[in-house]
C-alpha cells in the first residue's frame, strides 16, 4: 500500500495528487481557451473544424513536465536549503513522471465534461497552496497528520 499511496519519495500517489487534479482543471481550462483563440484568430479555424483536444493535451503535458522539472531542481536545493527542507526529499520517479502529469490530464478531462467546476477548483487549489506553503511545516505535513 505504501508504494501506491504514501510519502512522495516512495509512493506513486501522494497527498499532492489531489492538488494536481485541481490544477489540471484550471490549467486544462486555460490551455483549451488559449488553443481555441489561436485556432480561431490566427488560423481562422473553429474548434469544430479541428480536434483541439490533442493540442490541449500536449499543452497540459508540456506545462506538467515543465513544472516537474522545476520542482525537481527545487527539491535538490537550487533555491536554497530552506526550500529543499520544505519539499522533504525528491519525488519517486513514477510519481513525478507518470502520476502527477496524469493527474493534470485527469483534471483537463473533468473540466471538459464539467466546465463549471473550474472556478471552485481554482479556489480550492489556492486554499490548498496557501495552507501547505504558509501554515504547514513542510510539503508532506498533511500526510504526517494521517
Amino acid at each position: 500500500m505504501e508504494l501506491f499511496f504514501g510519502w512522495k519519495t516512495v509512493a506513486i500517489f501522494d497527498v499532492w495528487t489531489f492538488e494536481h487534479i485541481l490544477s489540471g482543471l484550471s490549467i486544462g481550462s486555460l490551455v483549451a481557451l488559449q488553443n481555441n483563440k489561436v485556432f480561431d484568430s490566427k488560423l481562422g479555424l473553429s474548434s469544430a473544424q479541428v480536434v483541439t483536444k490533442y493540442f490541449d493535451l500536449v499543452g497540459v503535458l508540456l506545462l506538467a513536465f515543465a513544472w516537474e522539472t522545476l520542482e525537481h531542481y527545487l527539491e535538490t536545493g537550487l533555491a536554497g536549503q530552506r526550500v529543499e527542507d520544505w519539499f522533504q526529499g525528491v519525488e519517486f520517479w513514477a510519481n513525478r513522471l507518470i502520476a502527477d502529469p496524469l493527474a493534470l490530464v485527469l483534471g483537463y478531462y473533468i473540466v471538459r465534461a464539467y466546465p463549471k467546476l473550474v472556478n471552485p477548483a481554482r479556489i480550492l487549489s489556492m486554499i490548498w497552496l496557501v495552507v501547505h506553503v504558509f501554515v504547514f511545516k513542510h510539503s508532506m505535513y498533511l500526510h504526517e497528520l494521517f
